[in-house]
């Protein structure tokens, strides 16, 4: 069977986004950590506009990647943008000097990266930005959705999502308001979508909440934590149908949800390519049934 490779987010508002699938994670462009410069900042703009050539239009980004990085790439490659371009960022995080990563999700905290968001990717409105907490954070989430609504209705952000959302937070945040999105780990590998549950294959709960509402689900680490294991059925079925192991993994994601919009990142040009031509692999029940 063949998927759609498109894919709405905000259908509930008055300007909706049209989003291709796959879309494009910015985050390995960074240093080593994720820190600082990449190692060929060249290579790294080539391939940003590589993918508008392959018709990637989605791209997630955050001010925290580098930290800065990725934002300022990202405007080197692409600026001015076309209509069509979304950029994600997220906010509710920052990087300490030592290359730790650190809550900051208090309303003026929120505030803040925000605005260096906007300052950063040179736009005076954010097309979409996703809200998440650390699972141990002392920050109030409620408080801090709320900050992100008034930011919203301020003009500074067009559509709201939830990161590394719990289903808790999910309803909590369904609740105050419209959810345009959820982007939250999840994998061929790894299919637990609440961060707080243990690892297991035991279904995806907010990917079911999303489903249920027709929100948008964005997995991410979902190459990371299905290709460094040995899966040894996506192995057998990639060599029957002459594809990389990575390639059936974005396959498999898409053939999983309608409302599944995968980002996967990448340093190599070649491995671009591959994960975008990955949206044409087509998959029978019967291969999805062998997969599990």
């Amino acid at each position: 069977m063949r998927q759609e490779n498109t894919i709405t987010i905000g259908t509930n508002s008055a300007n909706p986004l049209l989003a291709q699938r796959p879309g494009y994670g910015t985050m390995r462009l960074t240093g080593d950590d994720f820190w600082g410069e990449p190692r060929d900042r060249q290579g790294a703009i080539a391939l940003l506009r590589k993918a508008i050539e392959l018709g990637v239009n989605f791209f997630d980004t955050a001010d925290f990647y580098g930290p800065g990085v990725t934002n300022k790439l990202l405007v080197e490659a692409l600026y001015p943008y076309t209509p069509d371009l979304i950029i994600a960022t997220k906010v509710g995080a920052r990087r300490g000097d030592d290359k730790s990563w650190l809550p900051f999700g208090k309303p003026a905290e929120l505030r803040a990266s925000v605005e260096n968001n906007l300052n950063q990717l040179k736009v005076e409105q954010l097309s979409l930005v996703h809200f998440g907490q650390a699972i141990n954070s002392s920050d109030n989430f409620e408080e801090g959705w709320a900050t992100m609504l008034a930011l919203q209705e301020e003009g500074k952000i067009q559509h709201l999502g939830l990161t590394n959302a719990t289903i808790d937070q999910f309803n909590s945040a369904i609740s105050m308001g419209n959810v345009a999105s959820v982007e939250n780990m999840y994998s061929y590998a790894q299919r637990v979508t609440d961060p707080t549950s243990a690892y297991g294959f035991q279904g995806g709960e907010v990917l079911s909440l999303c489903e249920q509402r027709q929100i948008p689900f964005i997995p991410f680490f979902s190459l990371q934590t299905s290709l460094p294991a040995e899966q040894p059925k996506m192995k057998e079925l990639a060599l029957a149908k002459g594809v990389s192991e990575a390639q059936l993994n974005i396959a498999w994601l898409l053939h999983q949800s309608p409302f599944m919009l995968p980002i996967p990142g990448t340093t190599s040009v070649q491995h671009l390519v591959e994960n975008i031509n990955a949206a044409h692999i087509s998959l029978s029940a019967e291969e999805l049934a062998f997969l599990g």
